[in-house]
């Protein structure tokens, strides 16, 4: 697995790429639906800022603090689905 790397590029990247501490923009979802809608219902949609506060170790979830005042922690397979630019 690659190591984390600063959101700072025009492309969007997978959040399991984000380093700690970066606030990001969610900018597109691509999963299964069912997984798609579960986030949804728990406030993380496009648009929303997220922020990667610790990553669990060997390969556990990663935990981030939304916008929105939310904590979670989402699973690898999520976090892959996840696309994110970094803030202005």
């Amino acid at each position: 697995m690659a190591s984390p790397e600063n959101a700072s590029s025009a492309e969007p990247k997978a959040l399991s790429r984000v380093a700690l501490g970066v606030p990001v923009l969610v900018v597109d979802v691509r999963m299964d639906p069912v997984d798609a809608a579960w986030l949804s219902a728990v406030g993380l949609t496009t648009g929303v800022t997220l922020t990667v506060l610790r990553r669990a170790p060997f390969g556990g979830p990663l935990h981030v603090a939304t916008s929105l005042g939310g904590e979670l922690a989402l699973g690898p397979q999520l976090c892959d689905g996840i696309f994110v630019e970094a803030t202005s």
